[in-house]
């Protein structure tokens, strides 16, 4: 069944370059970009959290800085990327601006999704913005990132922050309407495949070169970002963006690709955190926390009775009941110091006694599963 956007709470949105960068003029397509704020508007008034991921930093600071090469250097598009940053926020800002919407910009590496410190904080700071009613903008932080971190292109990193935030559905805006059997630009008989239900070697082999000019991308890299989003149980859609409106017209059912989420995707991280992390120390909680964690809810500091071993935030640790069972693991959002200090506490104590104020939950329920 072809997924529905009306029915997705999260989405994440993916830009490229030749979207929203004029050719000819090296400026923001504003025009084009209204339009895509207003769906973004429709989608979060009917209650959907909307994250966009936007490439065109780079590409807006060519020009400015006399950088024509056809290639640049690490470091000539890490200076470039600096410049151009301001422009792209401020597009975005402007135009979320003009629909009532605050635009927040984040910019991410490859090692930010990599790092379970990181990730755990990019993770929080997206969901705080989202609870805040913000629209979260973000790319890839090249004007840092070395050649050994970075993604290199927009439509992993979009995969990834769909993963990380458990995003219903991603939508990559494209210059192609979806996945062909072939390059449709070469062969005149290439069949439109409207749905994929699973990325086969055959599929696989279905991605080209990357096509000239500012994009990095290509099909062969949306192909590895279906991978990484359906993995983690999140419907994938190559759409056409070069047109008003392109995500209006895809929830009308425009002609694009689905990839539809693998069912047990969302299962799949706490099977990782559940068998393949060794556990860094161990929370015992008393019976109420107990029955919490039953429930679905994350574990609060309030309900811990005792901390166990040396950990880091981030890291793993069991959570044990009374009788020194144990019933859950999960990513404590605190070193071992600052749980000992806050263990039996209520969140509005934390400032008090920490110095600052930090997370609410010591394991958010999405880290956390139980036996």
């Amino acid at each position: 069944m072809i997924p529905s956007l009306s029915q997705a709470k999260r989405i994440v949105i993916k830009i490229g370059s030749a979207l929203i960068v004029d050719q000819a003029s090296a400026a923001p397509r504003q025009e084009w970009l209204r339009g895509v704020v207003e769906d973004i508007a429709e989608l979060t008034h009917r209650g959907a959290e909307v994250i966009v991921v936007s490439s065109g930093a780079i590409a807006l600071a060519r020009r400015q800085l006399g950088l024509h090469g056809a290639r640049l250097r690490l470091d000539e598009k890490q200076a470039a990327a600096a410049v151009g940053q301001i422009r792209l926020a401020q597009a975005w800002a402007e135009a979320l601006a003009d629909r009532e919407l605050t635009a927040a910009q984040l910019l991410i590496t490859l090692g930010d999704t990599e790092d379970r410190r990181h990730y755990l904080n990019a993770r929080a700071t997206l969901s705080t913005l989202l609870s805040l009613g913000c629209v979260p903008v973000i790319n890839e932080n090249d004007s840092v990132a070395t050649a050994e971190i970075r993604y290199g292109d927009n439509d992993r990193l979009a995969a990834r922050v769909a993963e990380m935030m458990q995003a219903d559905a991603l939508i990559l805006l494209s210059d192609i309407d979806g996945l062909y059997t072939a390059d449709p630009r070469k062969d005149p008989d290439a069949a439109h495949i409207p749905v994929v239900a699973a990325l086969t070697p055959e599929i696989m082999a279905m991605g080209g070169e990357p096509p000239p000019g500012y994009s990095s991308g290509g099909m062969r890299t949306k192909l590895i970002a279906a991978q990484i989003a359906t993995q983690a149980g999140c419907a994938m859609a190559i759409a056409i963006g070069n047109k008003p409106n392109p995500i209006a017209a895809i929830a009308k059912g425009a002609k694009c690709t689905w990839f539809l989420g693998a069912p047990e995707g969302r299962s799949a991280r706490k099977s990782w955190i559940a068998g393949h992390l060794a556990p860094a120390g161990a929370l015992v909680i008393d019976d109420g926390a107990g029955r919490a964690l039953g429930k679905g809810s994350s574990l609060l500091p309030a309900g811990v009775r005792q901390v166990q071993g040396a950990f880091e935030r981030g890291d793993p640790v069991d959570v044990l009941n009374l009788a020194g069972e144990r019933i859950a693991r999960g990513l404590v959002t605190y070193t071992s110091e600052e749980a000992a200090v806050i263990a039996g506490h209520r969140s509005e104590d934390f400032e008090a006694l920490l110095g600052f104020r930090g997370r609410d939950e010591l394991i958010h329920r999405d880290d956390l599963v139980l036996f």
